[in-house]
């Protein structure tokens, strides 16, 4: 279910002066103005009224910021207890404004947005309950409040409205493919978890979300890493927050293909958290692409210092509960890998706090985090160099398996054109001239390379001489 977050404080009297002015709006000449919503599985054409900015309230529920509200733990406690404080709205005004992956920080967009609305004013109204809370439009009104313009234009929901409707309709909206302003990258996963929640199927979701039921799977997949990280980041007082993930999408995405079709567990789980540590440490997505399931023990064990190797314990096993056996335990490598990224993730959880740290702790943190961070960049430059040698050397490799494949399917075409005469027999042989050409020239190329020649290059070294 969703939260129930009651009626902000002079909701009667807001509920007057809705009525009043749908009334007023009625009773003009002309057609009222509408928009079309979806309401209760129904579309549904609601009335649109002007209201006052400084009377309506942000929704404490929305998507847009559902993460972002992590930022300041007091204030959000605060939000919890009370939505509509003053306290409370102002702190919902201004994760409004300011960057997904970075409340500390103006958003651009949000400027822009201001920047339209000082141009071209208001060109869709919002969507507001009989009570004033804003189930659509939370961005706008808090441009309009900064810019001091006394009027939004908003849509009237039904009286029957609930919670539950609230939520729904503002997904809805959301999800429409038009110009609207796209969530942030988590508070998407969390809109997709919220659906699951609420018993939602995930082939529903996927046609909901303009997406595929695979990519669902997926969003679920990458929600749980990351609460798993966010648990293993707990250091002291500070942990990491879903938001801290905001910029690492593509990197999480490229992680779950990768991990998935890796068919050993062991290996897969080596790659999961090798990967995982650098892309804790904000490493690019094409440099992540360079580690394996053998990065930890080629390029990173030899490297890492003694302050820097974790100390894995051996644990105690566990018994699988009315077998009497004792459950799998995670092998030496991938328990050592764990360690490390629990190691770099209890550092960035320090780092993250800034000024909620001790001077001292949060000194010792940054300098062992680039310690970490330098040795990262070591192995990975060397893993990089090694996956493009290894590429070079199967170049020529690779263009005679093609070559093959294009033989292959030239068998295919002669047969066809033998049963009904249509091949070109001059230009086969042309064709079969300017191969026999090329095949001697890599047999040269082949026998200056190679020292000693094999099975293969023995054969053609032999044709191409007759």
């Amino acid at each position: 279910m969703t939260t129930d977050f009651g009626v902000p404080p002079g909701a009667a009297a807001t509920r007057n002066v809705v009525e009043q002015r749908l009334s007023d709006a009625s009773g003009t000449a002309g057609i009222p103005e509408t928009i079309k919503i979806e309401f209760r599985g129904q579309p549904t054409n609601v009335q649109v009224i002007d209201m006052p900015v400084p009377r309506l309230f942000y929704n404490p529920g929305t998507h847009r910021i559902r993460a972002q509200r992590s930022h300041d733990p007091d204030k959000d406690r605060a939000l919890n207890e009370d939505p509509w404080s003053d306290e409370s709205q102002e702190y919902l005004h201004y994760l409004l404004t300011t960057l997904p992956a970075d409340p500390s920080r103006r958003d651009p967009k949000f400027d822009d947005l201001q920047q339209s609305l000082r141009e071209y004013k208001q060109l869709e109204p919002g969507l507001i309950t009989h009570s004033g809370i804003l189930v659509n439009g939370n961005t706008r009104r808090a441009a309009l409040k900064e810019l001091g313009f006394p009027i939004i234009r908003v849509g009237v929901l039904p009286k029957s409205c609930t919670w539950d409707d609230i939520h729904a309709v503002e997904l809805t909206l959301q999800l429409r493919q038009d110009h609207r302003r796209d969530y942030s990258y988590i508070n998407h996963l969390l809109a997709v978890e919220e659906q699951l929640a609420l018993g939602v199927g995930p082939s529903d979701i996927a046609r909901s979300f303009h997406t595929t039921k695979d990519a669902v799977d997926r969003d679920m997949w990458i929600l749980n890493s990351l609460r798993d990280l966010i648990g293993r980041s707990a250091n002291g007082a500070f942990s990491l927050r879903l938001m801290d993930f905001e910029n690492a999408k593509e990197k999480l995405f490229e992680l779950y293909r990768t991990v998935k079709k890796e068919r050993n567990r062991e290996k897969a789980e080596l790659l999961k958290e090798a990967r995982l540590t650098a892309i804790v440490l904000d490493f690019a997505k094409t440099d992540v692409r360079y580690i394996g399931a053998d990065f930890q023990s080629r390029f990173l064990d030899d490297r890492l210092p003694a302050d820097l190797k974790p100390a894995v314990e051996a644990s105690a096993p566990k018994m699988i509960p009315g077998l009497n056996r004792p459950a799998p335990s995670a092998a030496p490598q991938v328990a050592a890998a764990r360690a490390l990224t629990d190691t770099a993730l209890k550092l960035k959880a320090v780092e993250v706090a800034g000024e909620k740290a001790e001077p001292g702790q949060l000194a010792d943190a940054s300098k062992a985090k680039q310690d970490l961070l330098d040795v990262f960049d070591g192995a990975i430059a060397m893993a990089g160099k090694d996956f493009r040698l290894r590429k070079k050397r199967q170049a020529a490799p690779d263009r005679v398996n093609d070559a093959c494949e294009d033989l292959r399917q030239c068998v295919i075409d002669l047969v066809m054109a033998r049963g009904n005469g249509s091949l070109d027999e001059d230009a086969f042989d042309d064709a079969v001239v300017k191969m026999r050409d090329m095949l001697v020239e890599v047999a040269a190329e082949a026998n200056r390379t190679i020292n000693l020649p094999g099975e293969g290059l023995t054969w053609l070294t032999a044709v191409v001489k007759k």
